[in-house]
């Protein structure tokens, strides 16, 4: 069970998450939740901390983002970063003023004050400032802690109470200092511990799955990716030969991913996999769908719809487990009240799901996965697998996926990674893919015209998902990828390299 954990209240920031990702870096649990979150509930919740995030909206728009004024009534420590401090400045009796559009920038504060939270900082510190409103005054008791050159708060504290805000941003690369003041305000004002790791997450969930499934049986729902691999192995480790992995191959694998998904999980680790051949089945539910949602969800109710049938051939299974993760639950809405998208693990279930879901690392972001699996013994080979979609290349053919279309985005996907490894390049590039879009193109190939697909190629260097930049390869490895595609996959005469960053794109392009 975790101890300690510090609440991150959405306010709409973008950087929220990694802000959420900070924390835990750090050392301690911490959760994002939706700014809808009642004060009784949080007290309920215990946390050592609460942070209200910056956001992108104004104190006076209309539909802008507050949390719970009670919250300020907890006996909880409490930091709001930019909007997040003037919604705790308006809230508790300040006055916040609107200038301009939002926009954020890199501005050189002075310190005018010493308290927990800012010190042993330097005098004057290098802050990235969110600007659009400004704290003319704070809240009656309150101090200022910090301001521009030009005389702005951006810095304020009531010490006996707990709370502070700072009209900054921590988690962005701009401000020099933001670990350091992140560290105080988990250690030296929350008094948190800072006893979270992978390994005593391993410990809990080991002990959490034991108690919770006793002598019953697991099934899991195995991909043969990073996620669900890690899941299998927590929940074997845990509960041993309870537990039975049903190795769906929908069709939409990568090229000779069934082969090694069996020699590395069964016969390495002797888990008890059950390979299913559903291509068919697959393929035919989706056929003439061109909307990537419906994908979606078709995809993954058709998984646990081969779950549910299989399940009845075996004895006395109750739980369904999947390798949900922290950012899955994140973008599909579940924590923050909004969806970027919808994944197939917390998105398309059935009402009548047959099973009690089991998640044992629904609350990790993917690195953190990585670093559970080598913990757990498990070889580079599968923990440093390629990130790869539950839908498979069901969302990386867009559009209608058809068995043709398959063949050609298998094919220049195994080229691409192929090229990636010869080049080094494949532990240092978090991820890389081909995708087939809708688009046919005007050519020349074997000397005849053409008119045939393009692949997009897409690679980008990230973290944990939640944001990512796109990776500066090469031209020369650009080149013999493109080169080999173009001659040795049939119907493709051109490629394109994916340059944009998440945000505003997402790493899928469906």
């Amino acid at each position: 069970m975790v101890n300690e954990k510090i609440v991150v209240l959405d306010l709409g920031s973008p950087t929220n998450q990694k802000l959420t990702r900070d924390i835990r870096e750090l050392g301690v649990y911490s959760e994002l939740h939706p700014h809808t979150l009642s004060a009784d509930d949080i007290r309920t919740m215990d946390p050592a901390g609460i942070i209200i995030s910056g956001g992108p909206y104004h104190l006076h728009d209309a539909n802008q983002f507050r949390p719970d004024p009670d919250i300020f009534g907890l006996d909880i420590p409490i930091l709001g970063v930019c909007y997040g401090a003037q919604v705790m400045a308006d809230a508790l009796g300040g006055e916040v003023k609107h200038q301009g559009e939002r926009d954020y920038v890199e501005k050189e504060i002075q310190v005018t004050g010493q308290n927990p939270l800012l010190k042993d900082m330097w005098q004057k510190m290098s802050v990235c400032c969110s600007v659009g409103d400004v704290i003319e005054s704070i809240p009656a008791d309150y101090k200022v802690d910090a301001q521009t050159v030009d005389g702005e708060i951006t810095a304020f504290s009531h010490v006996t109470r707990k709370q502070y805000g700072i009209q900054f941003y921590l988690e962005r690369g701009e401000t020099s200092d933001g670990i350091d003041i992140l560290r105080h305000f988990l250690f030296d004002i929350s008094g948190c511990n800072g006893d979270w790791s992978v390994e005593s997450f391993i410990e809990s969930e080991i002990a959490s799955i034991r108690k919770k499934v006793g002598n019953r049986k697991v099934l899991c729902a195995l991909s043969g990716g990073v996620d669900s691999s890690v899941v299998a192995a927590i929940i074997h480790k845990a509960i041993g030969d309870q537990l039975t992995c049903i190795f769906v191959d929908h069709g939409l694998l990568r090229k000779n991913e069934v082969a090694e998904v069996m020699a590395s999980l069964a016969d390495d680790f002797h888990m008890n996999i059950k390979q299913i051949d559903a291509s068919d089945r697959f393929l035919n539910k989706l056929s003439g769908v061109d909307d990537p949602e419906q994908k979606r969800k078709i995809i993954g109710n058709e998984f646990i719809e081969v779950f549910n049938e299989e399940a009845r051939q075996l004895t006395d299974v109750d739980f369904l487990a999947q390798g949900t993760l922290y950012s899955d639950v994140i973008e599909s809405g579940s924590a923050l009240g909004k969806s970027v998208k919808s994944h197939h693990n917390v998105g398309g279930l059935p009402d009548d799901l047959q099973f009690i879901l089991l998640e044992p690392i629904r609350e990790l972001f993917k690195d953190e996965v990585r670093k559970v699996g080598t913990a757990l013994g498990m070889p580079d080979s599968i923990i440093w697998r390629q990130p790869f979609p539950g839908p498979g290349l069901g969302i990386r053919v867009l559009g209608e996926v058809t068995r043709d279309k398959l063949h050609i985005v298998r094919e220049a996907d195994a080229i691409l990674r192929e090229e990636i490894k010869n080049a080094g390049l494949d532990r240092s590039i978090w991820q890389y893919f081909a995708v087939l879009p809708s688009i046919r193109s005007v050519g020349v190939k074997d000397g005849s015209r053409s008119y045939d697909h393009t692949i997009g190629l897409r690679a980008v260097h990230s973290v944990d998902g939640m944001t990512s930049d796109w990776a500066r390869i090469d031209w020369g490895v650009l080149e013999r990828i493109s080169g080999r595609i173009v001659s040795e996959v049939e119907h493709v005469n051109r490629v394109v390299y994916d340059i944009t960053p998440k945000l505003p794109a997402t790493i899928e392009w469906e």
